[in-house]
């Protein structure tokens, strides 16, 4: 009795395994995660929301208008104390106007970082706020989170920033 017992035990958790093995594999499908890369979360600090420059081209100041948006740069430095670098990291953050309503609408993801190598890194990513939203800004949750093998296909050493995004990680804020 408890052999048939003991079987059929084994048997399920046999079945189990296989499904969530293949859970795993429609996930990393689904989502382009390469299999074996696992996601690797990353602390962030320092951060600050700031408008864009004037002469920055992202500023569009020919759109200030009420049905424009309104460019903003979000800054800061995220560590990462591991030993190897993580890739394709996604910054997230809940950022809430004046009367603490979202800024950006179902939406925590606010950008991405591209690769982050061992040690502190500072980053800078443009927003597009709509027009008329009350500020000041605040922020919270705000966190960063990769991947420890690359889950998208490289182009060259770039790629993971978009020409604006380049400007504006390479404009000192002060």
């Amino acid at each position: 009795m408890e052999s048939g017992w003991m079987q059929m035990h084994l048997s399920l958790s046999r079945a189990l395994a296989r499904a969530l093995s293949a859970v795993l594999v429609v996930a990393c499908t689904v989502f382009g995660a390469a299999p074996g890369a696992l996601a690797a979360g990353l602390s962030v600090h320092d951060v600050s929301l700031d408008p864009c420059p004037a002469e920055d081209i992202g500023a569009q100041p020919q759109l200030k208008r009420p049905s424009g948006a309104s460019c903003f740069v979000l800054r800061g430095s995220v560590d990462n104390p591991g030993r190897k670098t993580v890739f394709d990291t996604d910054v997230f953050a809940q950022i809430l106007d004046a009367s603490g309503e979202p800024v950006l609408q179902n939406r925590s993801r606010v950008g991405s970082i591209g690769d982050v190598e061992q040690g502190t890194s500072s980053f800078a990513l443009r927003l597009a706020v709509p027009a008329g939203t009350p500020g000041p800004f605040s922020f919270s949750n705000v966190k960063a989170r990769g991947f420890s093998a690359p889950v998208r296909t490289r182009a060259g050493e770039f790629d993971d920033l978009l020409p604006l995004e380049q400007a504006v990680a390479d404009v000192d804020p002060a």
